[in-house]
Order: C-alpha cells, then sequence, then structure tokens
C-alpha cells in the first residue's frame, strides 16, 4: 500500500474514531441507508433495519454482504458497534431491505469460522478495507489474527430456527 493510500485509509478510520461515526459518517450512512434499500444498487448491498436495543426504534444501516459457500453474511467493519449490539438484543430478528422488506434471522458466526467471510467482504466491499486491516490479496490464514475483531452474522430466512 503506498503513501496515498496509507493516508486515505486513515482519514476515512479517522470519522469512526472511537467506535462512532462523527457528523459526516452519520450523513453518510443515512444516504447510502436510503440508497441500499433501492433496488438501484447491486444486490449484496442492503439496508438493515433492527430495533434500537435502548429505544425500541427502528434504526437503520447502510451494509455490504459477503457470499461464501452459497450463504450471505454482514460483517461488521467496525467491530463492536451499534448495529452489531442492536442484532443480539434482538435476538438476531431484523429486517434486510433492498427493494422490499425480507425479514431474516442473523446468526452469529464463531470467531473460528470467521475468516473466510472477512476475507471476501474486503474483497467485494472497498469501503470495508481501511477498517479491516488485513490486504484483500491476502491468504484466509492472514484474515485469522482479525476475526475477533469483526464480528460475523449469517443471513437466514426468518423463519428458520
Amino acid at each position: 500500500m503506498g503513501r496515498f493510500e496509507r493516508w486515505q485509509a486513515a482519514r476515512l478510520r479517522g470519522h469512526y474514531a472511537g467506535g462512532h461515526g462523527d457528523a459526516f459518517a452519520r450523513r453518510a450512512a443515512r444516504f447510502y441507508a436510503a440508497l441500499h434499500g433501492t433496488w438501484l444498487t447491486p444486490r449484496r448491498w442492503v439496508t438493515l433495519e433492527v430495533p434500537g436495543r435502548r429505544t425500541g426504534r427502528l434504526t437503520r444501516f447502510p451494509l455490504g454482504m459477503a457470499d461464501v459457500d452459497g450463504h450471505w453474511y454482514l460483517v461488521s467493519m467496525l467491530g463492536e458497534c451499534a448495529w452489531v449490539w442492536n442484532v443480539r438484543a434482538a435476538d438476531g430478528h431484523a429486517v434486510l431491505r433492498h427493494g422490499r422488506a425480507r425479514p431474516v434471522r442473523l446468526v452469529e458466526v464463531p470467531v473460528a469460522e470467521r475468516a473466510p467471510v472477512i476475507r471476501r467482504i474486503v474483497q467485494v466491499a472497498p469501503g470495508t478495507r481501511p477498517h479491516v486491516r488485513v490486504d484483500r490479496r491476502e491468504p484466509v490464514a492472514a484474515f485469522e489474527a482479525v476475526a475477533a475483531d469483526h464480528p460475523v452474522f449469517r443471513v437466514e430466512p426468518a423463519d428458520a430456527s
């Protein structure tokens, strides 16, 4: 990674200092949540809707999904953060929106199984690269070192147990 790429990655990470987005990051998240909820973006870009763990009000988060071995996954590029806590508080019950609302159940993946999924999200979602500090061209084994830092959830239909 060259000097410019390192500077740009540090600048992007700066919008999420302390695990919380600054004003720019919050505005961007609102914009992308609206955009990802339409049919205008690729299938992997979705808006996660989940009740807030404290208020119970519906919260929306724009996310990219990773596809691995025929399953879809959500990966937290910021590690432990609001959407992860909200999903856990809702026992995995959420809605994914991409044109239409689809009730889903998000099942947390054990740390030992996360590396291939984290590698895939870094390959397909350029916005995650500054936050996951492993180069997308590295082998899966390199991602095992950061697997515990990035919660991963498998997307299942809402009626699945």
